[in-house]
């Protein structure tokens, strides 16, 4: 039996879960509901206090399926109650970002600033030049943006200057070494 799939899902206060021809709709405080289209084979069931994720044998599919449909459909109940957020952080001379409408705008050594927008649902904050925080209900979406505005300019291993999340660790390499042997 899944460890995580057979786990129920608690509804908090002020949250709604409908569960109808085979999709959960998610609404809460924060943002639009949310709706999850689930596997056929699954069954989904909501009493108002709980969610529960069954499954109908032990087949290899299912099983998978089993775990991933509770903890997308618990990703939904996070995300209306507390949302989601990543931090991007900015090294570099002269590299830095601005929020410009609706999306960020950012200067990260290019001939051109780069601009993003993000999808709908999703937020863009520039505390400062360096940091840009991206947040939302919908955790995919949160971490897709995020990681589309990191690609804009990775971090390089040499100097360690490019766009990184705020807690990531980049494995910085030595650079050439003045070859002394004459």
């Amino acid at each position: 039996m899944s460890r995580i799939g057979k786990l129920p899902i608690p509804i908090p206060g002020g949250v709604t879960v409908t569960v109808k021809d085979g999709a959960v709709t998610v609404k809460g405080a924060k943002g639009a509901p949310l709706t999850l289209s689930y596997h056929p084979d699954m069954l989904v069931e909501s009493d108002g206090k709980q969610v529960t994720v069954k499954r109908p044998d032990d087949a290899r599919q299912n099983r998978a399926l089993h775990g991933l449909t509770r903890a997308l459909i618990n990703n939904m109940v996070v995300g209306v109650t507390k949302g989601y957020e990543k931090k991007l952080k900015i090294e570099g001379v002269g590299f830095q970002a601005a929020v410009k409408g609706k999306g960020v705008e950012l200067t990260v050594g290019y001939a051109n600033r780069i601009y993003h927008e993000p999808p709908e649902g999703v937020t863009v904050a520039v505390p400062d030049p360096t940091t840009i925080v991206v947040s939302g209900t919908d955790k995919q979406k949160v971490g897709q943006f995020a990681a589309e505005v990191r690609a804009s300019r990775k971090p390089e291993p040499y100097k360690g200057k490019g766009v990184r999340y705020e807690n990531e660790v980049v494995r910085r390499k030595e650079g050439k070494s003045f070859a002394a042997g004459k």
